[in-house]
């Protein structure tokens, strides 16, 4: 770890003192503590446990049993540092709110079984994403999360090449790279979150570093192998975000506001074209304007929206194999949904409209403490929290991740949380020698009574 930089200054008495920036006050935790938090982060990701020990997607007993073990893993994790994930407690807060709802559920939903199971499931990895955030402070998450996208996708490209029957698909998606993963938009999820991990931690140093640039270029190659288009555009936006900020931070402030004023104006009119002009917009870039039947499926869900508008049919219980309602979506858009492929309104079915204000008043004020925060924690993180969060917002209008009980994009949304709400270190004044008198300066001449 490199010395931490000192300031020097005066106070009004004089004396000298020292400061320590406040990156150097964080240390980073040791590499065991690291291996374990990657192993239960690949493991949410969806990597090599579920393609192997169950191709078809379904869940089995022995699929659980390998949870166990990180769920163990989690817990010690969490008391061994419980002083530090104590200091986050409003994004303890966030997460028993959520917990308590889908919790709630089961009394209301189509398959209780189910969604007690996987509340349980929620809580386990929800505690884990907040003891991620707390722990891996600055450029410490950036970091991991770069040398999991390394070797994932090390062994993304052994399997496609050596195992091509696990690596890449044979059915409508035939020779599309998938990696270690169920199919190519998981490996195009988690190499997005790697790139622009690896992005941010090149903007966190001043000096090359040979690791993050190589793992950035093997993780977009990777997401060009996989053909989704979503993937690739969020590439774009997170890493254009991590160097527009890096770019920003060394630019004068004439040049900063009229970036801020451009940003603006842009993302209005954006908005106003996609807002009138979608259809041409999708076609353009090569893209059905029905989005492949999502619209198709959006449409026949909101149907059902209407018929729970306040519940919803319980947490994570709408999509299972025998359910009635899922079995109507599916018989009038034609072919076997497996879900919204949309965060909003999957959460609307679990949990009503309540639930979809409460998450979203959570990922707000992720943003909002993120912005907040870019000055000091953003530049020592190498913005990667307002990267990923921006992405991630991208990302649920077109995949099912959010409260998700076992996924990568919703636990690092938390951890974000939980690092935007962590106490800024707050510099100590140290004093370097007592404050002597001036020379030549006598002492009071009138004695006290």
């Amino acid at each position: 770890m490199a010395s931490p930089s000192i300031t020097l200054y005066s106070d009004r008495a004089g004396a000298r003192a020292v400061r320590p920036e406040p990156a150097a006050i964080l240390p980073g935790p040791p590499v065991w503590e690291q291996i374990a938090a990657g192993v239960v982060i690949s493991m949410l990701t969806g990597a090599l446990i579920g393609p192997v020990l169950a191709p078809d997607q379904a869940e089995t007993p022995i699929l659980r049993l390998f949870w166990l073990p990180a769920y163990a893993a989690t817990a010690g994790l969490i008391l061994l540092r419980i002083k530090t994930v104590a200091k986050v407690w409003p994004a303890w807060l966030a997460l028993i709110a959520v917990v308590v709802l889908a919790f709630a559920s089961q009394y209301w939903s189509i398959d209780p079984a189910t969604t007690q199971r996987r509340v349980i499931a929620m809580t386990i990895n929800g505690a884990f994403a907040i003891y991620l955030g707390a722990r891996f402070q600055d450029a410490h998450l950036p970091r991991l999360l770069t040398r999991c996208g390394l070797v994932l996708g090390l062994l993304s490209l052994f399997m496609v090449f050596a195992v091509p029957s696990i690596g890449v698909h044979h059915d409508v998606n035939a020779g599309l790279w998938r990696g270690v993963w169920y199919e190519k938009n998981q490996m195009g999820i988690a190499m997005t979150a790697a790139a622009i991990a690896a992005a941010s931690w090149l903007a966190a140093e001043d000096r090359f570093n040979f690791i993050p640039f190589a793992t950035l270029l093997l993780c977009v190659g990777l997401v060009l192998a996989t053909q989704s288009k979503t993937s690739l555009l969020c590439v774009m936006i997170g890493t254009g975000i991590v160097g527009t900020m890096w770019v920003l931070k060394r630019s004068p402030p004439a040049l900063i506001i009229f970036a801020i004023w451009i940003s603006v104006i842009g993302f209005a009119v954006a908005w106003w074209l996609w807002s009138f002009e979608s259809g041409e917009i999708l076609k353009a870039l090569g893209k059905d304007p029905t989005l492949t039947g999502r619209t198709d499926i959006w449409e026949a869900l909101f149907r059902k929206v209407d018929e729970r508008p306040w519940t919803g049919y319980g947490y994570n219980a709408f999509w299972g194999r025998d359910s009635e309602p899922a079995a109507w979506i599916r018989h009038q858009t034609g072919w076997s949904v497996p879900s919204a492929h949309n965060g909003w309104i999957d959460l609307l079915i679990q949990l009503g409209w309540p639930g979809a204000v409460l998450v979203g008043t959570i990922i707000a004020s992720s943003l909002l403490l993120t912005l907040f925060r870019l000055p000091s924690a953003g530049r020592r993180e190498g913005f990667w929290g307002i990267a990923y969060l921006s992405v991630y917002l991208l990302l649920t209008l077109s995949e099912s991740v959010l409260v998700s009980a076992q996924g990568m994009p919703w636990v690092l949304c938390l951890a974000i949380l939980a690092r935007a709400v962590y106490p800024e270190p707050v510099p100590e004044r140290v004093t370097l020698a007592p404050n002597l008198r001036p020379a030549y300066q006598t002492g009071p001449r009138i004695a006290s009574d």
